[in-house]
This record gives C-alpha cells, sequence and structure tokens, in this order.
C-alpha cells in the first residue's frame, strides 16, 4: 500500500471509526479520524494524497454538507460515502456531490479496499495535473504581449516570414521573439510548445 497517501475518517460512530482505523493501517495507509465534520474542516488537509471515509448522516453538519464545503474550499480529496441507511435518494444526492463511491455498511473490506486505492491513484494524478498546469500558467505569464502572439501563430503553423506579414514586423524580430518564447516556455522544440498549449487549452 501506498504509506505516503492519507485516508481521512469521519464518521461520528465510534465503533465504526476504530474498526476503519484498524483495518486501514494494517493494509499500511496512513490514516485520520474525526467524530465530526467540523473538526475535520478546522484542520483540512492541503498538499497531500488520500481520500476522504465520509458518513452521510451525522448530527450536525451532515457528509454532502460537508462535501459542499470542501468543494467550496477547492479541495480536490475524493470523498467515498458511507451510509448505513441506504436509499436510492441519498446514493443519487451522493453521487451528485461529485462522490466517488457510495458504501453501504457494514463495510465490505474486498469493496472498500480496492475503492480506496483507485480514488487514491485518480487524486494523484489529478493532483499532478494541476501541478503542471499551474506550472504552464506560470511560464505563459511570463511572456511578453509580442512574444505571446508570435508564439500564439508559431502553435498555429505558421512561418517566421508569414508571421512577419501578418504583424507587420521584419522576420528577424520575428525570430528573436520566437527565441525568447521558446526560452520562456522551457521547451526546445515547435512539438514541445505545442503540446504544452495543447494541455492548457492555448490555440484551440
Amino acid at each position: 500500500m501506498d504509506a505516503e497517501a492519507t485516508v481521512f475518517v469521519i464518521d461520528d460512530d465510534p465503533d465504526v471509526r476504530d474498526a476503519l482505523s484498524r483495518l486501514l493501517r494494517s493494509i499500511g495507509w496512513a490514516v485520520r479520524v474525526y467524530p465530526a465534520a467540523n473538526e475535520f474542516l478546522d484542520e483540512l488537509p492541503d498538499n497531500i494524497d488520500g481520500c476522504v471515509l465520509l458518513d452521510v448522516n451525522m448530527p450536525g453538519m451532515t457528509g454532502p454538507e460537508l462535501h459542499d464545503r470542501m468543494r467550496e474550499t477547492g479541495s480536490t480529496l475524493p470523498v467515498i460515502y458511507l451510509t448505513g441507511q441506504s436509499t436510492l435518494s441519498i446514493g443519487v444526492r451522493a453521487m451528485k456531490h461529485g462522490a466517488r463511491d457510495f458504501l453501504e455498511k457494514p463495510i465490505d473490506e474486498d469493496v472498500l479496499v480496492p475503492t480506496i486505492e483507485q480514488a487514491i491513484a485518480d487524486h494523484r494524478q489529478a493532483r499532478a495535473m494541476q501541478s503542471r498546469l499551474a506550472e504552464i500558467s506560470r511560464c505563459l505569464d511570463r511572456l511578453s504581449l509580442r512574444e505571446r502572439q508570435v508564439m500564439d501563430h508559431v502553435i498555429a503553423g505558421r512561418l517566421n516570414k508569414q508571421i512577419a506579414a501578418d504583424l507587420g514586423i521584419a522576420e528577424k524580430t520575428v525570430k528573436v521573439h520566437r527565441g525568447r518564447a521558446m526560452s520562456k516556455m522551457e521547451v526546445r522544440s515547435v512539438a514541445q510548445l505545442v503540446r504544452l498549449c495543447d494541455i492548457v487549452g492555448v490555440g484551440k
């Protein structure tokens, strides 16, 4: 198991918390338990791989209400709902809230473990993509207006002389701006530049 990932268990039932904590720790995950939604919100983790096991029906703030608060704060932790009173309406509501899955108590270990594994894997991939998007955006922000104009023409497949004609500047000037744009975008080829721009939707 991935010891670097953390499973957050939020359930008002101490027996459920203890049972899940023992199970998940025995498998190899780090585990944090909370008896109430507010306690979890007080230390809502950031920049960490993991997932949340969230009881649907809790006194005070319910599971779906907590999930809403998480989304408002920008948390990307995937949520797996747990419930002892499953109904179609509860399941539909959970999925509308963006739940990763919806499991009934008592929890089947053979179902829970692979569900958590996949949720953590998906979360790690999503966080890596977020990081990559932020990195590309920082590079784009470093471009001057003219460098950005030249870059847009480059990824559209225009030749230097065509870009020069389009922008009303000398071809030599186009080459200078093109070189600076490539440097700031940290790429060595037009193909690499096109792939980066495609990731963030530039040029589409």
